[in-house]
C-alpha cells in the first residue's frame, strides 16, 4: 500500500471519528441539562474511571498496548465534555463573581504604600519604582515580614523577587504565596547587574569574605570562586552592603548593585560580575484585594491534585486545548496532608475571554483544591 493510500484511509478514519465526536458532545450537554434538572455534580470520577478501564480492556484485546493510548484520548475528550457541561450550566459562578468585582485600577503612586524586603538599594526597590513609580517604600527584614504587612493592613502592595533568570525560583517567597493567597497585581521583569562593592581603599587581593542574597551569591558563583572568596548568605544585598559600610573591615566586601554602593559609600571593584550576562529577576506585587486591570496579560493560579497517574497531564491539556501559554509551573510539598502536592502556574491570557474564564470555572470546581491569585499586568 502506497503512503498516498495510508492516508486517504486515515482522513476517512478522521471524518468518521468527528463525526461520533460530535454525537458524543451532544450527548454530553443531555447529560449536563439531566444533572441540572436532578442536582447532580458535573464530576464523576467513578463513571469516567469506569470509561478508561473499558476502554483500555477493548483497546488491549485488539492489540496488547493500544490500551495506554487510548486511555489518554478518551480522557481528554472527557474533559473536554466536562467543561462543555461546566460552561452549560454556568457553573463556577462564586469565581466568576469574584473576578466581576474585581477593581480595575492600582492606586495612584503618591497615594499607595509600598512595603519591600531589606534596606534602601535593594533590588526589590528599582522594582518598586517600576510599578509604582513615585511611591517611596518602607522596607523591612524578610519577606515573610512583607507578607505581615500586607495582612495587618500596613501597607498597600508588597513587592517580592520570584525567580531569577540563573538561580532559579525563591521558594520562600512561593511558600508564602501559598500560605497567605494574597492576590497579584503587577509583575516586572528587572535585569540584574551585580557589582562587587567593598570599603573606599580596600584591595581586591586582600578580599577575603563576600556577604550578599543566597541568590546573589548563586548568580556570581562563578566570580566568587575566581577570587577565592568566603560566600556568606545575608538578609538582602542592600543590606549586605550597608553592613560592609559600617563593619570598617577591609577583607568583606558585598554583592549588590550600583545604587546600594551610591547609597553607601562603597567603592566598586568590579561590575557585572553575575556568571550569566542577561541576568534578570522577576518581581510581583502582592495584595489584599483583587485588581485586574484593563490590560491584564497574565494569571496566577494555586491549586493541587490528587496523586492519580495522569492527574497533573490531564491538567495541562485543558491549558493547551484552549489555546494558552503556559510560562511557569512550580511544585510545593502541601503539607496538608490529603494531597501531596501543590501546584503554582502562571499563564499568559486575560478574563475578558470569555474561553479562558470557562476554563477557570471548571478548575474551580473539579478541583480539590483551587486559589485564583490574579490577572494582571506584567512589564518586561
Amino acid at each position: 500500500m502506497e503512503l498516498n493510500d495510508i492516508r486517504k484511509e486515515i482522513d476517512e478514519i478522521d471524518t468518521e471519528i468527528t463525526r461520533l465526536l460530535c454525537r458524543r458532545l451532544d450527548c454530553s450537554l443531555k447529560v449536563a441539562d439531566y444533572k441540572a434538572a436532578n442536582n447532580i455534580p458535573v464530576l464523576n470520577e467513578q463513571r469516567e474511571k469506569e470509561i478508561i478501564n473499558r476502554i483500555k480492556g477493548i483497546c488491549d484485546g485488539y492489540k496488547k498496548g493500544y490500551g495506554n493510548a487510548a486511555s489518554l484520548v478518551f480522557s481528554a475528550m472527557m474533559d473536554t465534555s466536562r467543561a462543555l457541561q461546566h460552561s452549560r450550566l454556568g457553573l463556577g459562578a462564586a469565581l466568576s463573581a469574584q473576578v466581576k468585582s474585581a477593581k480595575r485600577e492600582l492606586l495612584p503612586p503618591d497615594k499607595a504604600r509600598v512595603v519591600c524586603q531589606g534596606v534602601r538599594g535593594a533590588y526589590s526597590q528599582q522594582a518598586a519604582a517600576r510599578l509604582f513609580g513615585g511611591a517611596q517604600p518602607f522596607f523591612v527584614d524578610t519577606f515573610a515580614d512583607v507578607f505581615a504587612e500586607i495582612r495587618d493592613n500596613n501597607a498597600d502592595y508588597g513587592i517580592l523577587p520570584v525567580e531569577n533568570s540563573t538561580a532559579g525560583s525563591v521558594n520562600e517567597v512561593y511558600d508564602l504565596v501559598m500560605k497567605y493567597r494574597f492576590s497579584i497585581v503587577a509583575a516586572v521583569t528587572m535585569p540584574i547587574k551585580h557589582c562587587l562593592l567593598a570599603l573606599p581603599g580596600a584591595s581586591v587581593d586582600k578580599l577575603k569574605v563576600v556577604y550578599s542574597h543566597p541568590q546573589g551569591l548563586a548568580q556570581c558563583a562563578q566570580a566568587i570562586a575566581e577570587r577565592n572568596l568566603e560566600p556568606r548568605s545575608f538578609i538582602n544585598t542592600a543590606a549586605a552592603a550597608r553592613m560592609v559600610s559600617e563593619s570598617g573591615d577591609y577583607s568583606l566586601c558585598a554583592i549588590a548593585s550600583r545604587h546600594a554602593a551610591e547609597i553607601y559609600n562603597l567603592q566598586i571593584l568590579d561590575d557585572n560580575i553575575q556568571t550569566v550576562e542577561n541576568n534578570s529577576t522577576r518581581f510581583i506585587a502582592i495584595s489584599r484585594e483583587l485588581i485586574i486591570p484593563k490590560e491584564a496579560n497574565k494569571i496566577s493560579l494555586i491549586f493541587a491534585l490528587p496523586h492519580i497517574t495522569g492527574s497533573l497531564y490531564r491538567t495541562l491539556a485543558q491549558f493547551a486545548a484552549t489555546g494558552l501559554n503556559l510560562t511557569k509551573l512550580e511544585s510545593r510539598p502541601s503539607r496538608m496532608g490529603a494531597f501531596e502536592y501543590v501546584f503554582y502556574l502562571d499563564f499568559e491570557g486575560g478574563l475578558s475571554d470569555p474561553s479562558t474564564l470557562n476554563l477557570m470555572c471548571a478548575m474551580y470546581e473539579d478541583m480539590p483544591m483551587f486559589s485564583f491569585l490574579g490577572n494582571y499586568r506584567e512589564l518586561c
